[in-house]
């Protein structure tokens, strides 16, 4: 007896999704910057169909943890700044207002280990003072002409501009970098994203935006395939990861992590479907 169309996709759409599961690197943490221990969540282990990653990268030049940091891959360095409290409350936050089932724990991706492509998200925290090699911007290149998506969060200023600008051009020196439009479909695909302010982080509330009068005014940018598809989208003067870290305290404005959290649910349901 012939098998209904139907039942061969979703057989074989089941055991992509095991295959999936079989090939992922299992799920590690690593101590922070901010935070050296933290309890895991009752729910760790449970298997899920979006993951938070967050990419590991060397410190570069401007690095302002220089002397204080320990060697990359092994923590205590600066891809962990808010970490993980900025991951597991996002990750909460969505499970609470979208249909995604969301793991309750990130994960840390190193390029070098090729363990990107089991994750459609990869976010980094600090960009302008990163230190991403040749050889791993190849691979995030790889990884976003491939369908993967890239959030660069958390660098404000022009120095840290140029440094953040520098690597991506070398690994995209065929995509430029450029502002992405108010009706572009990243900031409707759950929520209508029209008006977008400066987030800034916890230490700069009050002034509002970190640095000096360069790291002033939110830009909101991307790289584009040629399909038109953001696949590196870019929040520079703000910082989003912080509006997550803190959406738990009082004293953190709930207007800041109330646009940074409705912008990473766009992004989230937009890498999931473009």
């Amino acid at each position: 007896m012939a098998v209904p169309k139907a039942v061969r996709v979703i057989t074989c759409a089941l055991l992509c999704l095991g295959a999936l599961y079989a090939f992922q690197r299992p799920f590690r943490q690593f101590p922070g910057v901010e935070y050296l221990n933290f309890e895991l969540t009752p729910d760790w282990q449970e298997k899920t169909e979006f993951v938070f990653a967050r990419l590991m990268f060397p410190p570069g030049p401007l690095n302002g943890y220089r002397g204080r940091d320990a060697e990359w891959h092994q923590g205590i360095s600066l891809w962990t700044q808010d970490y993980p409290r900025a991951d597991r409350h996002f990750s909460q936050a969505v499970r609470r207002l979208t249909r995604v089932h969301v793991r309750s724990v990130e994960q840390p991706v190193n390029l070098e280990e090729k363990d990107a492509w089991d994750w459609p998200w990869l976010y980094a925290v600090q960009v302008g003072e990163w230190g991403l090699s040749d050889p791993q911007g190849q691979l995030l290149r790889e990884y976003c002409l491939r369908g993967g998506f890239f959030m660069a969060d958390d660098f404000h200023g022009l120095a840290e501009w140029y440094e953040f600008e520098s690597r991506m051009k070398k690994a995209f020196p065929d995509y430029p970098i450029r502002d992405i439009e108010d009706g572009d479909p990243i900031f409707h695909t759950v929520y209508d994203l029209n008006d977008r302010y400066q987030v800034p982080g916890q230490a700069h509330l009050r002034n509002g935006f970190k640095g000096g009068p360069d790291g002033r005014g939110a830009h909101w940018r991307g790289i584009f395939d040629e399909k038109g598809r953001v696949m590196v989208a870019i929040s520079y003067n703000s910082d989003i990861g912080d509006a997550w870290e803190y959406a738990d305290d009082p004293y953190y404005p709930e207007r800041f992590s109330d646009l940074a959290i409705r912008m990473g649910v766009n992004y989230i349901i937009y890498s999931m479907t473009h």
